[in-house]
């Protein structure tokens, strides 16, 4: 048998086998999107999937292929559309494609799911696809589905922010491309990073409501929100442990793990 959680690693006989024993189904909600001139256009897809990784070998659980594209960026979080590269999903889109993989492994026998979002956008479209999702899994019978849907990010220790941010953590929504997600990609896929590229035209100063058009020149020029110097693999390390211990005590919890 292969030693994977990666079910696109498994046979179809191996998934089965694990799916009967209980095993949960990680889903990593990932974005093809620019992050700066450092970090490459996968990162949404890197990250969430690293952490989904580590999760299931903590709690016996399987990792669903990742979602690599997602809702629209927005400049306010991830610098918006007009960067070159960004490859985005409509919000009804995105959805349909988280209802239709939960509808499918729910077939299959999943009745444990961790939805994990590895980009920002992609919250809010994500609830109406789980939400979707489970319907239709009642609709043909199955009510015994137990799911979870988070934000990788928000399961972090206080103290490790401050650690991370002497001065002041500036906001999740403001570190786009910037020292956590550099120091993440640090410590998963280091040759993807350029520090040498790291720029310093940020951080941005945007007001507390949307414009369309959105204004020119509020976001800066890199797409890098916030401040990437300073990273490092082991500040991606402090996070990668916060993340991983935490994650797996709520899903424990919550699933009957």
């Amino acid at each position: 048998m292969v030693d994977s959680v990666f079910i696109s690693e498994l046979s179809s006989a191996e998934f089965k086998a694990k799916v009967a024993a209980g095993a949960p189904v990680f889903l990593p909600l990932g974005a093809t999107e620019q992050h700066g001139p450092h970090l490459p256009l996968g990162v949404d897809v890197v990250l969430p999937t690293g952490v989904c990784e580590r999760v299931a070998r903590e709690v016996g659980g399987l990792v669903a292929p990742t979602i690599p594209y997602g809702y629209k960026s927005q400049p306010r979080s991830g610098g918006g559309e007009a960067f070159p590269g960004t490859i985005s999903l409509d919000a009804n889109t995105f959805s349909l494609v988280i209802r239709d993989v939960i509808r499918s492994l729910g077939h299959h026998g999943v009745r444990r799911f961790v939805l994990v979002i590895g980009h920002f956008e992609n919250t809010w479209p994500s609830v109406e696809g789980l939400d979707l999702g489970l319907r239709e899994l009642r609709r043909d019978g199955i009510t015994d589905v137990t799911a979870l849907r988070l934000e990788y990010w928000d399961f972090v220790d206080r103290s490790t922010l401050d650690r991370l941010f002497p001065d002041g953590f500036p906001g999740t929504e403001l570190e786009h491309a910037s020292l956590l997600e550099t120091s993440l990609m640090l410590l998963l896929r280091p040759e993807l990073v350029d520090m040498s590229k790291v720029p310093s035209d940020g951080p941005a100063k945007f007001p507390n409501y949307d414009v369309t058009p959105f204004p020119k020149g509020l976001v800066p020029a890199s797409g890098v929100l916030a401040d990437a110097r300073g990273s490092s693999a082991e500040k991606g390390q402090w996070l990668m442990d916060d993340h991983v211990r935490k994650i797996a005590a709520a899903v424990k919890k919550e699933l009957g793990l």
